[in-house]
């Protein structure tokens, strides 16, 4: 059984687990093998005990080492069931309840649209997989399955379709990226250079050889155009083959058809030196082929870095302080090692590796890649501060309240990724359409080639090739994914952030915003403004203040943060909290209630006939005990500055604008006067919330509504399109099919506009490969399209969809 060893002191060199730099003052070893192998920190080397201690030590030698063919079997079984290890699945699967998880797992070898279809049919005929969703331009694939199932045994599925599987993490995302683009550079390169000579040999065939020579430069445009076919067009017959076994049709079927009977056409007639060949034909509609994927892959590339990469963002260290003797000693350690509570000095210009909790010193941060705004933010004791963020000025000491998936940098990627997985009905839809397209345009190929055999048979070959490749619907499956793709990383740097995949379709058809008050419309950044005693209650104001900073210190909701600056005065004990209504404790044998004057005097029967609200303009709270009332306290709260300009945005688009909130009817009358909205409702609890959004999608409105995402849960939820305030939610929890990440609510009209300008790229994408496809088929079946052309226009529709949708980045 494997032990773990203490630190010991090294040179700076690679961790075996994880490769990440071992800190230079130690590492922590683990005998794998007979070899003590160096670990960089506690966790790597508890998973490389787990590793070790259950038999599956196999899996570094595999990893690092070329094996013989008689082990290759057994070790390639090894691989996988590494995998059903708790301590290995600790890093990118996420456990729903007892019964369900989900695995996020990166995928190599998806070349097309076609293969997401293929992985999700494929990996749903297992009864255990509840749920597949694969994107395709991130290559993330989710999978919700149930846990006594091995997860092995799916990693093992997805290899027998010709697809890798690997741990969705970003140091995993960086290694594929570099892959996928270091191989298709490689296969552009044989591909350009064969094309180079197959085309010089050509121009020597075509200008008068003839016997000998022209039978040796038949052989030898063979020669440089196989590598080409079998090389670099290998991915197209893979792709092919693999939706061939799976009995589904993918765009790569009819190019992997042209480019294998060209190519067998053209050895047939060198092997009998019959007929013409083509050598030149097949290697420059290769890598036309390949140069069009190749930007097409980049396309996703910027993509995905477009949202910021957690591994980019994060340090692998963290300055950690400790306590020795009596004086505050400063650690370097890897963040893995970092724990709830630790106390860790973040210095100008680092980056904050964790959530935590400001306790010493100033600083502006510079929260833009996670918010889009762009100026520093001011943090001080008490304030809060994200993972990934920049310090900008000057050191702060902070708490750690959140490490690694549980951070919001964390939650906000994963939301991303959740809506980047979803598929909207319209992306289905021209799905389904580019399959039906491809049956049919087999069978026209079939008659066109059963036409030209009769006309003019030496033609018929070639035509028949050029239909194949120049009708591909590529563009037509391409239209959708790519504006969607486009406007959602446009959404994400102004801060607003797509947590589902219908988000961008649903705006278009919204005609009534309906909007939750505190925290939304205002800053929800409570302040006290008054005290009102009761007469003849024996409490100063201070004690009042404290009472209520007591039973709101566990608090979530924006009112809470009035009082922190008297938490420290009272305890309460057996807090309840209770929604749209209040908060009751127990203080020094005192039950006390705090909230609406309905539910704080709800045990003083006979004092609720006295107690009318001091005036209808702010913000009442009251603070009762079980035998009095104790005071009125008045609460103030900021309207966002660009509050107005959203509502008159919205107005001007036809929209109606509404103010649903549980606050009293006189600071609900006030600010919607304010503000300019002529429907409000005041006093309504999440029930009646709920109750009168489906009152208005039974009269056919389609509802947007924006709330704070705690209070409103169920009506986000309910709505057809909701938005989620971040200041004011849990991100993790968050019911909201978006988050706003910043205070600039103004962004929504910006979403809006966005979402319409998306709708009409979709149509002007889908228009064109339309009728490019009906233009292009009539043409190459007459003949008049040769196949280097073909393979040129398909290429260029292609490109022509992608640059319009990359219209939507700005």
């Amino acid at each position: 059984m494997a032990t773990p060893a203490s630190p010991v002191s090294t040179t700076e060199q690679a961790c075996y687990h994880c490769g990440l730099p071992v800190p230079p003052a130690s590492y922590y070893p683990v005998n794998i093998q007979g070899t003590e192998k160096p670990m960089c920190c506690p966790g790597c080397q508890a998973v490389a005990m787990a590793i070790v201690d259950g038999g599956l030590e196999n899996f570094y030698q595999f990893r690092t080492a070329n094996n013989d063919r008689q082990e290759l079997a057994e070790q390639e079984s090894q691989r996988w069931d590494i995998y059903d290890l708790p301590e290995v699945q600790a890093e990118f699967v996420i456990p729903f309840d007892d019964k369900l998880k989900q695995a996020n797992l990166l995928l190599e070898g998806i070349s097309c649209a076609a293969c997401s279809w293929l992985i999700e049919t494929h990996l749903k005929k297992t009864p255990a997989i509840q749920s597949v969703t694969v994107n395709l331009s991130t290559h993330r694939c989710a999978i919700v399955w149930n846990a006594q199932y091995p997860l092995s045994s799916i990693f093992k599925s997805l290899v027998a379709i010709g697809y890798l599987p690997r741990p969705a993490t970003d140091d995993q995302q960086q290694q594929l990226i570099k892959k996928e683009n270091r191989i298709a550079l490689f296969r552009i390169g044989v591909a350009g250079f064969g094309t180079m000579q197959a085309m010089m040999v050509a121009v020597g065939m075509y200008t008068g050889a003839t016997d000998f020579w022209l039978d040796f430069l038949r052989w030898l445009s063979m020669l440089v155009a196989t590598p080409v076919v079998f090389f670099s067009a290998w991915p197209f017959f893979q792709s092919a083959w693999r939706s061939i076994q799976m009995r589904h049709l993918v765009m790569d079927v009819p190019v992997a058809l042209a480019i294998g009977l060209a190519y067998s056409a053209s050895v047939w007639a060198t092997i009998s030196g019959t007929g013409e060949v083509y050598f030149e034909s097949v290697s420059m509609f290769t890598l036309f082929l390949l140069v069009g994927r190749y930007v097409e892959l980049r396309a996703r590339h910027r993509n995905r870095l477009a949202f910021g990469n957690l591994a980019q963002l994060m340090p692998l260290t963290a300055c950690c302080v400790r306590e020795e003797n009596g004086c505050e000693v400063e650690q370097s350690m890897p963040i893995k090692t970092l724990q709830l509570g630790d106390l860790i000095l973040v210095k100008a210009g680092e980056t904050f590796p964790c959530d935590g909790r400001v306790l010493a010193g100033e600083s502006a941060v510079v929260e833009a890649l996670l918010t889009g705004e762009s100026n520093p933010v001011s943090k001080k004791p008490g304030d809060m501060v994200i993972a990934g963020t920049l310090n900008n000025h000057s050191p702060l000491k902070v708490e750690v309240t959140a490490l690694g998936a549980a951070t919001q940098l964390s939650a906000i990627e994963r939301l991303a990724t959740q809506a980047a997985d979803e598929k909207p009905q319209q992306v289905l839809a021209a799905d389904r359409i580019a399959r039906f397209f491809i049956a049919r345009l087999l069978i026209v190929c079939s008659a066109v080639f059963a036409f030209w055999l009769w006309y003019r048979p030496e033609q018929a070959l070639w035509v028949t090739l050029s239909v194949l490749v120049v009708t591909c619907p590529c563009a037509l499956a391409l239209a959708m994914p790519a504006a969607l793709s486009a406007a959602t990383a446009n959404l994400r740097k102004r801060g607003f952030l797509v947590a589902r995949g219908h988000v961008i379709e649903a705006l278009n058809g919204v005609n009534r915003v309906i909007f939750d008050k505190t925290g939304t419309l205002t800053k929800g950044k409570f302040a006290v403004e008054q005290v009102k005693l009761f007469s003849g209650v024996d409490v100063s104001d201070d004690q009042v203040l404290g009472f209520a900073a007591a039973l709101e210190a566990g608090s979530n909701h924006p009112l809470a943060a009035a009082f922190q600056r008297w938490q420290d005065k009272y305890k309460a004990d057996d807090v309840k909290q209770i929604t749209a209504a209040g908060v009751e404790g127990r203080i020094e044998g005192m039950t006390y209630r705090l909230g609406t004057a309905e539910f704080a005097a709800e045990f003083l029967p006979d004092a609720k006939a006295s107690l009318a609200l001091p005036d209808e303009l702010r913000t009442w709270l009251l603070l009762a005990n079980e035998q009095i009332p104790l005071a009125w306290i008045s609460l103030v709260d900021e309207v966002r500055p660009d509050a107005a300009i959203l509502i008159q945005r919205l107005k001007a688009r036809g929209i109606a604008v509404e103010l649903l909130s549980g606050d009293q009817s006189g600071t609900v009358a006030q600010l919607a006067q304010q503000l300019g909205i002529d429907d409000y409702i005041a006093g309504a609890k999440p029930g009646d919330k709920l109750s009168h959004l489906s009152q208005r999608q039974a009269a056919g409105d389609k509802v947007l509504m924006i709330g704070d995402g705690i209070n409103d849960v169920p009506v986000l939820a309910g709505a057809d399109v909701s938005i989620a305030m971040a200041s004011a939610s849990d991100l993790a929890q968050t019911r909201a099919d978006s988050v706003l990440l910043n205070d600039r609510i103004e962004v929504i009209a910006d979403a809006l506009e966005i979402a319409q300008r998306t709708k009409s790229i979709i149509t002007q994408n889908l228009r064109f490969s339309l009728v490019y496809n009906l233009l292009a088929l009539p043409l190459a079946a007459a003949g008049m399209i040769p196949p280097w052309l073909a393979a040129i226009g398909m290429t260029a529709s292609s490109l022509i969809v992608i640059f319009n949708a990359l219209r939507l980045t700005k």
